[in-house]
């Protein structure tokens, strides 16, 4: 009876054209251990090592992601096993001085099994393993400091979910002098107590096409899945039948899903990302008390991408010259439009822009049938761009300020930016679930309108 085996091809990957790989080799030089590789880990390797027309790597850059306990560090031990032989100089860090230490033991022990002879320093997060031939690893766990000074032909950044912003500006620079340099980052979907932001970044890049010379390879389930979906469990664990088996997966299965998800399923989840604009920076534009404001109001309306929810926010000058902004209610789109006409009516409109096709014709038909004052805006993706970029230079030059509100804070500083037209533009979403992006771009709609709107200068008679 064939043994069941978990999906051999990632889920997801984006890779380079190529002609020629070098990966047997180091698949060769492994099989010496009288271990033998996954078919999976087989052709990652092949994708990872693979050469251009002129001998150079591929992808001078690879990332690649897969669920936990499945094998994916003999991947790298298999490519330092081969860079090793070729006299190649290699940094392997990881985010936990346990990690940088198995990682080193490992590689001592497949040497020990293929009969290759090195020396070897045992060292409290800096180990290493040389060759006579020179070929040299040095493991690390990784710091701001991490390899400054230092040059090498390989960087292995395991642990990858963890790698910071402050650990690359010191470590992306090493590999810079190599004639054939590459950078390896393995790792998992980041959970909520993960710090790295460079992982994200870098599938992200290169899912989008935004990156040269760089390939990636998943194995994930691109939403929440349900835990005892057996078949989930062989689409995103190649080595379940093999290495994992269907009761030590069944014994993961606990009250919570959304981890399941992650460390098993793949399951990449956006909270981890830093936001766009920080808390910090978002709460130094808080006042205590509501500033003397002055005209009338510029009202922001914004029906939600996924046709859920309404939200409806305003701007308004202060005596400061600075731009008061609060958001006044999000609510779900079959509550209807009274709500919003009822709080335009009683107010002093100056003008009113609205956006989202889910009724942004409809509402706007409804205010001019009530007669309700007020210059109503449908904004052009063009005029859109532009809101979000004022939006984002007054927050740095601090020209607004708010008063607090929770739901507006939270979504604000857990927002990221997403790409609009072709030339740079940019708009808003959210990087946690269950946050409301819609209530943000209504504040930038108002936003926007208050700082376009021109004061109207005293007529100056002179006789």
């Amino acid at each position: 009876m064939e043994v069941k085996k978990g999906r051999q091809t990632p889920t997801s990957s984006i890779i380079l054209p190529y002609k020629q790989t070098l990966g047997q080799e180091a698949i060769d030089t492994y099989s010496k251990t009288d271990r033998t590789a996954q078919e999976w880990q087989k052709l990652l390797l092949y994708d990872i090592m693979a050469l251009n027309d002129v001998g150079l790597w591929v992808h001078s850059k690879f990332g690649y992601a897969l669920p936990r306990r499945n094998g994916k560090n003999e991947i790298v031990a298999m490519r330092e096993m081969w860079g090793l032989q070729r006299e190649e100089k290699i940094l392997h860090t990881a985010h936990r001085t346990t990690t940088s230490r198995a990682a080193w033991e490992r590689l001592c022990g497949l040497l020990d099994l293929a009969d290759i002879e090195y020396s070897c320093v045992q060292s409290n997060g800096r180990e290493s393993i040389k060759l006579k031939k020179g070929g040299k690893v040095d493991f690390r766990t990784r710091s701001s400091k991490s390899g400054l000074g230092e040059g090498f032909d390989l960087l292995v950044i395991d642990e990858a979910q963890e790698y910071q912003d402050d650990h690359e500006s010191a470590l992306k620079y090493t590999v810079t002098d190599s004639k054939n340099p590459q950078t390896i980052f393995c790792g998992t979907p980041p959970t909520m107590a993960s710090s790295g932001t460079i992982f994200v970044k870098l599938r992200k890049a290169v899912l989008f096409g935004k990156t040269s010379n760089t390939g990636w390879a998943e194995w994930s389930v691109d939403q929440q899945t349900d835990v005892n979906d057996k078949e989930k469990w062989y689409e995103t664990n190649p080595s379940l039948g093999t290495i994992l088996t269907e009761r030590a997966v069944n014994d993961e299965v606990g009250t919570d899903d959304l981890d399941f998800n992650i460390q098993r399923l793949g399951y990449w989840v956006q909270y981890n990302q830093k936001s766009a604009i920080s808390e910090k920076e978002w709460l130094d534009l808080r006042v205590e008390k509501l500033p003397e404001l002055t005209g009338k109001l510029f009202v922001g309306i914004k029906f939600g991408h996924d046709g859920k929810n309404v939200c409806m926010s305003i701007a308004v000058k202060a005596t400061d010259k600075k731009i008061f902004v609060e958001a006044i209610d999000c609510r779900p789109i079959n509550a209807g439009i009274n709500w919003i006409l009822d709080f335009l009516i009683r107010s002093e409109n100056k003008t009113i822009v609205i956006d989202g096709a889910g009724g942004q014709q409809i509402l706007a038909v409804a205010i001019k049938d009530a007669k309700i004052k007020g210059t109503v805006m449908l904004p052009t993706v063009r005029e859109i761009i532009t809101a979000n970029a004022v939006f984002e230079q007054a927050v740095c030059q601090k020209d607004l300020c708010h008063n607090n509100q929770p739901s507006l804070t939270q979504i604000v500083s857990n927002s990221d930016k997403r790409p609009i037209g072709s030339n740079g533009g940019f708009g808003y979403r959210a990087i946690m679930e269950e946050s409301e992006v819609a209530l943000m771009d209504s504040v930038i709609l108002a936003h926007w309108a208050c700082s376009e709107a021109k004061d109207r200068k005293p007529q100056i008679v002179s006789y």
